[in-house]
């Protein structure tokens, strides 16, 4: 099966985001894709990086979801879409599944939000499995998947093949360049991916922007921990990868004897 991760520049506005939507969904399913993750808050944009606040209202995040939904549509494509949205008048950071007839399969919220988040978002309470054509897949946002590892061995222990992690590090200010996926010098958030994979016997397709000073790649790690392809740092693009579902058997994660720990 073919997947494919979107690292986009950072939108300017919700306009602007489904513009780059539609060309990279399109860019996708041109290549074989049959479903897309984009970075975390990716409509109307991560707060801070540019957009109109007013953009987060109600109205402005539903309409661009109904506009997400003709865009997978009318690529036969899967969408997995981090936006903000708003459940019974709480606004969260949340990632919806659209398949690709353009039926709304539903969302995951970020549940574990950074400490920097408390006052943007409602944390959510839940997780949920997935399944497009066959594959089975949770979602984790961020912070949570690079922090909270329980997030991702849920999904495996619940019979996913591959956690989808869109996030969002570094900026188009201030920062390093790096090179080398998984390099020792590099932040910690690459081995983090990895580890997620192998402690789980999972793939894990990590997506984040393509910004000027990024510190993580958009990658897909399969479940012995080793990169199978990575997007280079700073460039924008989709990336398209094989995976074989069968090998994201969550071996491990069953394994896990949770009333140790209780």
């Amino acid at each position: 099966m073919k997947i494919a991760l979107a690292s986009p520049p950072f939108p300017s506005s919700i306009d602007h985001g489904l513009q780059l939507l539609e060309k990279f969904a399109g860019d996708a399913a041109r290549g074989g894709a049959e479903i897309i993750c984009f970075p975390e808050s990716f409509i109307p944009g991560y707060p801070g990086m540019g957009y109109a606040i007013e953009s987060r209202t109600p109205e402005a995040l539903e309409m661009a979801l109904e506009k997400a939904q003709l865009i997978a549509k009318s690529h036969n494509i899967a969408l997995i879409l981090p936006m903000d949205g708003y459940i019974a008048d709480c606004i969260y950071n949340l990632a919806y599944v659209i398949s690709g007839t353009g039926e709304l399969l539903g969302y995951q919220t970020k549940n574990q939000l950074d400490p920097s988040e408390d006052e943007l978002w409602t944390a959510g309470v839940a997780r949920k499995v997935f399944e497009i054509n066959g594959l089975k897949f949770g979602i984790t946002i961020c912070h949570e998947g690079f922090r909270y590892p329980e997030s991702v061995r849920w999904s495996a222990c619940n019979g996913a093949h591959i956690v989808f992690h869109p996030h969002l590090t570094g900026s188009n200010e201030t920062g390093q360049h790096y090179h080398t996926f998984g390099a020792k010098e590099n932040p910690y958030y690459e081995k983090a991916m990895m580890m997620r994979a192998l402690e789980n016997t999972i793939y894990f397709a990590s997506v984040n922007y393509a910004s000027t000073y990024q510190e993580s790649a958009s990658a897909v790690i399969a479940p012995d921990g080793s990169c199978v392809k990575h997007q280079q740092y700073g460039e924008a693009g989709v990336l398209i990868v094989d995976i074989d579902p069968s090998k994201g058997s969550g071996m491990l994660a069953k394994r896990f004897k949770s009333n140790l720990y209780l």
